[in-house]
């Protein structure tokens, strides 16, 4: 994959009718994890972890950062974090691919200095399962 445009990495979140782009975002990250599940026991060879392959919990994280831009937006994330909503969202990550799946607001974040515009952190943490669709 060669060099890509951050502002080309998308978060998107179905606002019931489709999927709209989170306004303002400056800077995002998306981060994929999964747990492990140790088996090793006293006649591993030569004493080496081993692991249970397919086994444990597997998730994403999704953070950004911006500044409020668009109204609309701004207020379908900030009802969804109050109503505890999971929602449909994508993850468009130029020549690579979309991710797609439910995803709830784990963090709603406001900041602001007095010389400057008010700016906003969100963490998104998957519920549920995901797919990947490749460009």
């Amino acid at each position: 994959m060669a060099a890509q445009k951050g502002k080309d990495l998308l978060v998107k979140i179905h606002d019931g009718t489709g999927f709209v782009t989170v306004a303002g975002l400056r800077s995002r990250r998306i981060a994929f994890n999964a747990e492990t599940v140790d088996i090793t026991h006293a006649e591993s060879a030569g004493r080496w972890r081993e692991l249970l392959e397919g086994a444990g919990v597997r998730r994403a994280s999704v953070a950004g950062r911006g500044l409020f831009k668009d109204a609309a937006t701004d207020a379908l994330m900030r009802q969804t974090f109050f109503d505890g909503a999971v929602k449909n969202c994508q993850i468009v990550i130029p020549d690579f691919g979309t991710i797609e799946g439910a995803f709830q607001i784990a963090s709603l974040e406001f900041a602001g200095e007095h010389n400057g515009e008010v700016t906003y952190e969100v963490a998104l943490e998957s519920a549920g399962a995901l797919t990947f669709a490749a460009l």
